[in-house]
């Protein structure tokens, strides 16, 4: 790996030998993961009915301006990777350009969004392969679909450690099955738009749906706070570049495509579904969530229906492996550099991967999952509702970081000042002002999946709050334990890695 420690405290990287698995996978393994943390059908199946319900026929537009501050976040994930290359990412870049306590922060935000949200990935895979295989009254079974939810996320960390490389191989798979399931949909049902033979109400497709100002101001902004967070994940790809070939682009390249190809994607399915079912039915049916791709699968396949109920189980298969990614090799970072409990960064001799930390994670994200479940399946609704705050506070500051680290270089040429100036900062702003509506958002209990009051405020907006906490206390209790991390000091980019001299 190639650092620059000018100004920073003492090199605390391990030695070649006792690293992760370098080159284990290429460029189009790191994009598959990068596609796959996504969960593009799921993500598709979860947000796409209410976006319609809040912007109607404009709904593709709302997915295309959500892509914006991705698009500009992809690039300072990119241009950081390339003067650093480590596996924790923004906890990393972040400490390197703005201190450790900011760091630290940005870190613990990464960890914690993958222990919200992988038992309820499990869960939809779990959910939506029974009922492809007809198995229906096992998916409404409780206790069935929690144990088979646990032994999904054992299975899904058994192969995170087993080794990147089988990781990918499995990913490929998943990929494809699910790609192709949702084409197929997505051709189905524009060719019975326009063969007339729609079972609900279509509207022909009109490019003017790309206008994402179509439905007014309130409406956009609400839409794009669920649009955005429909790319979340892509950043896995970058959590693998120190076991990536050619680590120092590859994996960024990888990051800004899947953006790209989730754009292309998003906006397939997207016309079809509007097109096919009409604004009325996905309005009215937008509470449903996932389970509307039950709904419209039979409606537009017939008997083919378990191919999109296949595509959306494999879809959160996939993602439920791949984002124990960033929150295990941002762990594993975060403590070989003093920043938590040494035993974390702990690599297995055999396999090369970060076997504490993934195992760590995967076990207190079960045991969220179970005590969550407890309360109501509302309650882990809502706690997915908070990982918005997670997600746009440490997206946000990884473009912010971007523009700091790289302060002494962005007036070189306009392509700094575009690509690694401007662009990263306008993300972080979009996506600060996203948070801010969030939490104002968040504060009205009403607009919550369980309806109730926490403290007076919504429980999405009470759980982000909790998380923030005790990532703060443990953060000072560990500044007191161990203070060697917080002996690192801001420093700027490599001028040789900048011009790639090195």
């Amino acid at each position: 790996m190639a650092h620059d420690r000018a100004g920073d405290g003492p090199d605390t990287t391990l030695p070649a030998d006792a690293g992760l698995k370098a080159g284990a996978i290429g460029f189009l393994d790191a994009l598959v993961i990068g596609l796959n943390s996504t969960s593009p059908a799921y993500s598709l199946a979860a947000v796409l009915g209410p976006i319609v319900a809040l912007v109607g026929i404009y709904a593709p537009g709302v997915m295309l301006a959500s892509f914006v501050p991705m698009l500009l976040i992809a690039a300072a994930f990119y241009y950081l990777n390339k003067v650093d290359q480590d596996c924790g990412t923004t906890f990393s870049w972040v400490t390197r350009a703005m201190g450790p306590w900011a760091g630290w922060l940005g870190g613990w935000a990464i960890t914690m969004t993958g222990v919200l949200v992988i038992g309820s990935l499990a869960d939809v895979a779990v959910h939506f392969g029974l009922l492809a295989f007809g198995l229906d009254g096992m998916a409404t079974n409780q206790v069935v679909r929690q144990t088979l939810t646990v032994v999904v996320i054992l299975v899904m960390t058994a192969i995170c450690v087993i080794g990147t490389e089988l990781s990918a191989h499995l990913q490929d798979i998943l990929i494809l099955a699910q790609v192709f399931f949702l084409l197929a949909f997505a051709v189905v049902a524009i060719y019975r738009v326009y063969a007339g033979t729609s079972t609900l109400d279509p509207i022909e497709p009109s490019i003017t749906w790309l206008n994402p100002f179509g439905a007014g101001g309130s409406a956009l902004t609400a839409g794009l706070l669920l649009g955005v967070f429909i790319y979340w994940g892509w950043e896995s790809a970058v959590n693998l570049t120190e076991e990536v070939e050619n680590s120092a682009t590859a994996p960024g390249k990888a990051g800004i495509w899947s953006t790209v190809v989730l754009l292309v994607t998003y906006l397939s399915v997207g016309y079809a579904v509007v097109a096919y079912a009409g604004t009325r039915f996905l309005a009215d049916n937008a509470g449903e969530e996932e389970a509307i791709f039950a709904v419209l699968a039979h409606e537009v396949m017939g008997g083919w229906d378990w191919m999109v109920l296949l595509a959306v189980s494999t879809s959160a298969l996939a993602s439920t492996q791949t984002t124990i990614i960033p929150a295990s090799r941002t762990a594993l970072s975060m403590a070989r550099r003093h920043a938590l409990p040494p035993h974390l960064a702990h690599i297995h001799p055999r396999f090369r991967t970060p076997d504490v930390s993934t195992w760590w994670v995967a076990g207190i994200a079960i045991a969220w999952y179970l005590v969550v479940n407890q309360i109501s399946e509302n309650a882990l609704l809502d706690s997915l509702t908070a990982l918005s705050l997670l997600i746009a506070f440490y997206y946000a500051l990884t473009g912010l970081a971007c523009v700091i680290y790289y302060r002494r270089h962005l007036f070189e040429s306009v392509h700094n000042f575009l690509l690694i100036g401007l662009g990263p900062l306008v993300g972080a702003g979009l996506l600060a002002w996203l948070l801010v509506e969030s939490v104002g958002d968040m504060a009205n209990p009403a607009n919550s999946a369980s309806g109730i009051s926490w403290f007076g405020l919504g429980p999405p907006l009470v759980i982000g709050i909790g998380i923030a906490v005790v990532g703060v206390l443990i953060m000072c209790f560990w500044r007191v334990r161990d203070g060697r991390f917080w002996q690192e000091r801001r420093g700027v980019a490599d001028p040789d890695l900048v011009h790639g001299k090195k």
